[in-house]
């Protein structure tokens, strides 16, 4: 089994009305607005045929509702996660990014703001575990951009600051997890549209 490999296709949700926004979402619940069901349909389409074993993502509707049509193409339902939730904004989500980085000079020096060790900690943990799951398989894994950039950051130092890593909606990056760990194969893939 130690040549064994997992891939796993970590996914960012589609758009919501609140991405357009420019406020800080963390546990905020909205609905894929029209973009976003479409570049839903369109990971199903890139990523359901590649017969991944699970479709697991982050509680949250946005994210389930970006793995469904994954979960349909490969006739699978979709698993919830605590461990791909996006990060906790505490008492700041649905307020301006601007308006905390102004009073606080960051988003990470405004009190109750969830940690990016914290965030980048469980979600690598959980990734690893899943992958270990599945020796030999594929699995989907959709969370947020927080959360993705923070891992790719974690597998890949020299990806640079998280913030500057890419996620676009409804991408997907490849992971490919073997006995020697968790490497980043690609980054920020847009799945083409019908």
């Amino acid at each position: 089994m130690t040549d064994a490999r997992t891939l796993v296709y970590l996914a960012r949700h589609g758009q919501t009305a609140l991405n357009e926004s420019g406020v800080l979402r963390g546990l905020l619940d909205p609905p894929l607005d029209e973009t976003g069901r479409r570049q839903a349909a369109n990971l199903g389409a890139a990523l359901g045929p590649r017969q991944p074993s699970l479709v697991v993502a982050s509680p949250l509707l946005r994210a389930r509702e970006t793995a469904q049509p994954v979960a349909d193409h490969a006739g699978l339902t979709v698993t919830p996660d605590g461990y791909l939730l996006d990060r906790d904004y505490g008492r700041w989500a649905g307020t301006p990014r601007d308006a905390v980085v102004a009073q606080w000079g960051s988003v990470d020096a405004a009190p109750g703001v969830e940690s990016r060790s914290t965030v980048r900690s469980r979600a690598v943990a959980g990734l690893m575990a899943l992958a270990q799951r599945f020796p030999g398989a594929s699995v989907v894994a959709v969370s947020h951009d927080a959360v993705n950039r923070e891992v790719l950051a974690a597998l890949n130092p020299e990806l640079g600051d998280p913030d500057a890593i890419p996620q676009d909606n409804g991408c997907f990056n490849v992971l490919q997890w073997t006995a020697g760990g968790m490497t980043v194969l690609s980054v920020n893939d847009i799945p083409p549209g019908p």
